[in-house]
């Protein structure tokens, strides 16, 4: 399988909010893994990745794109024989929308959610939800801009949100209850062993300043690690991504509810062992397509 070429497109700037560094740097370690294995490994930008029409249908592709353009051409090239990782399809799943439906038809732990267009003016929306507020994200898309998930403590300011959203271009919203409980993160690579959480307020996240001056500080709820790393792999498979991440909420009575899963995360407190797993899975797939081209031409 060694003399194959595999081709790697790291996502765009655009893409990696407050992560361009920490998202590039694990793209690039899980390269240079494949790289120390013997494989001929081609990085792309996503706009050279949309230009070259060379790409053939039986192509190996390592994949962080999110832009839409590229995301189709992945999926047409997946549909010709393509053996993309992680798949544009499970990508596209991740779209706060489409992650919040299948979430909840599969039965994964999952905040109670409403669907929106973002055009609606009807404060009766928000009649459901109870203070001290709900948590409003823009359901066409991964987060780009901060306003993207934002906290709403009134009507008046959920609907502004919806009007902003609307002038953005943005068609669709999430409203989610808000949980109150310790917020943990998590990283995996599905199909190996390797399974990372920890406490975002601990490390200084930025990212979660807002949650904890909403929710208060940890106070460490007991649960079962075991059942979260179950939770999060059938998270993960529902959404048809082999390379994630994602946030969960840990309840006073130890529930575990998961607010977000996001397709090749930045994996920035465990970047080497993350580069070796990622590593390791992709050699696993494409070998296996490998394995099946072989055996279908004898």
């Amino acid at each position: 399988m060694k003399n194959i070429k595999i081709l790697s497109v790291r996502r765009g700037r655009t893409f990696s909010p407050n992560h361009i560094g920490n998202d590039e740097a694990i793209f690039l370690l899980s390269v240079e893994a494949l790289k120390k294995e013997g494989y001929d490994v081609h990085i792309y930008t996503e706009e050279e990745f949309l230009q070259d029409e060379t790409i053939a249908a039986d192509t190996y592709i390592v994949s962080m794109a999110r832009e839409k353009a590229v995301v189709k051409k992945l999926q047409d090239l997946e549909e010709k024989g393509a053996c993309v990782v992680n798949s544009a399809f499970g990508v596209e799943h991740c779209f706060r929308t489409n992650m919040t439906n299948l979430l909840l038809e599969n039965k994964i732990p999952y905040p109670k959610s409403i669907i929106v267009s973002t055009d609606c003016r009807d404060e009766r929306l928000f009649n459901e939800f109870p203070q001290p507020g709900v948590w409003i994200k823009r359901g066409d898309f991964h987060a780009i801009h901060k306003e993207d998930v934002t906290f709403v403590s009134s009507r008046e300011e959920g609907l502004e949100i919806l009007r902003e959203y609307a002038l953005r271009g943005i068609p669709d919203a999430v409203i989610s209850k808000h949980l109150a409980g310790d917020l943990v993160k998590f990283y995996g690579v599905r199909g190996t062993d390797f399974f990372f959480w920890f406490y975002p307020y601990e490390h200084n996240h930025h990212k979660y300043a807002h949650y904890e001056q909403i929710n208060s500080k940890l106070v460490y709820n007991p649960f079962d690690e075991n059942k979260l790393k179950q939770i999060a792999l059938d998270a993960a498979a529902v959404l048809n991504v082999h390379i994630f991440g994602g946030d969960a909420i840990i309840d006073p009575q130890g529930n575990i509810i998961v607010i977000d899963l996001n397709d090749w995360p930045s994996f920035a407190p465990c970047r080497e062992q993350a580069a070796s797993a990622i590593a390791q899975l992709l050699t696993n797939i494409f070998q296996k397509q490998l394995d099946g081209i072989i055996a279908s031409e004898k």
